[in-house]
C-alpha cells in the first residue's frame, strides 16, 4: 500500500511538533558536528516567532500518512542591488529511519514551488562539511555550490521561470 504524503503550510497548533522536529534536528546536528550546545527555543517562542503579527520565519511539515516526520524551516531575504527577493533555508530535517524515501525531496520541491509563488530569485543554504550524503543530494536537486567557507559548502538553487 501506497503511503500518502502531504506537505504543507505549518501554523500555529503545529508549535509542539515543530518543537519536537527542532529538537530531532538539533540531534542529527550533532552527530554531524555541526553544533554542540542546547536549544533555547519553545512553543511559545515558536508560537510568537513564526505565528505572530510579525513572523520572522516559516515552516513546511511533510506528513506520511497524518504522522509528521520531516520539516523545512525558512525565512525571506532581500537584495536592494538586485532588487529581488530570495529564501534562505535554515533547517532541513526527515526523522532518521524516514530518510532515503525521497521525502526530503519533496520538502525541497513544495519549497520551490512557494519560491516561485513569492517571485524569489532563488533558495540558498548551507551544510555541515560532514554531510557529504545531503552534499549529493542537493546537487542531484540541481543545486549548485556557490561558495566554500572553509569545507563548509553553501548551496544556491536558482528559480527559473
Amino acid at each position: 500500500m501506497e503511503n500518502k504524503v502531504n506537505v504543507r503550510k505549518a501554523i500555529k497548533q503545529d508549535s509542539s511538533k515543530l518543537l519536537e522536529l527542532i529538537e530531532h534536528k538539533a540531534e542529527f546536528d550533532r552527530s554531524m558536528n555541526g553544533f554542540d550546545g542546547e536549544i533555547s527555543t519553545t512553543k511559545e517562542k515558536i508560537e510568537r516567532t513564526l505565528f505572530g503579527d510579525y513572523p520572522f520565519a516559516h515552516a513546511l511539515l511533510l506528513e506520511v500518512d497524518g504522522e509528521a516526520l520531516g520539516f523545512a524551516l525558512f525565512h525571506y531575504r532581500y537584495s536592494s542591488f538586485s532588487g529581488e527577493p530570495s529564501i534562505w533555508l535554515d533547517d532541513l530535517l526527515v526523522i532518521g529511519e524516514h530518510r532515503s524515501k525521497g521525502y526530503g525531496a519533496e520538502l525541497m520541491h513544495a519549497l520551490k514551488t512557494d519560491a516561485k509563488k513569492s517571485l524569489t530569485s532563488h533558495i540558498s543554504w548551507t551544510a555541515s562539511p560532514y554531510n557529504t550524503k545531503a552534499h549529493e543530494f542537493y546537487k542531484k536537486l540541481g543545486a549548485l555550490i556557490e561558495r566554500m567557507d572553509c569545507q563548509r559548502p553553501y548551496f544556491r538553487w536558482a528559480i527559473c521561470g
